[in-house]
């Protein structure tokens, strides 16, 4: 792999897991859905559920992306 992780293809739609939350349901549940990037040893995909979202992705490797999540939580003053 060259680095760039959009230049690898999607995960298939079942391997994504949605983290849910903010409204009561519906057709416009808003969801983040990540899943493992096939072909890595340890990188990933995030997208918006909410039809405005459609088609956009962030690509994280899991050092940028375990580095966000302890930043969030620590910004956040939540604790795990």
């Amino acid at each position: 792999m060259d680095g760039n992780l959009y230049a690898l293809s999607a995960p298939t739609p079942d391997a994504f897991a949605d983290f849910c939350g903010g409204n009561a349901g519906g057709p416009h549940e808003t969801c983040v859905s990540l899943a493992a990037l096939p072909g890595t040893d340890a990188s990933f995909v995030i997208r918006d559920s909410k039809p405005e979202g459609a088609g956009k992705e962030l690509r994280f490797t899991g050092t940028e992306l375990d580095d966000f999540a302890t930043g969030w939580v620590r910004t956040r003053g939540l604790s795990l």
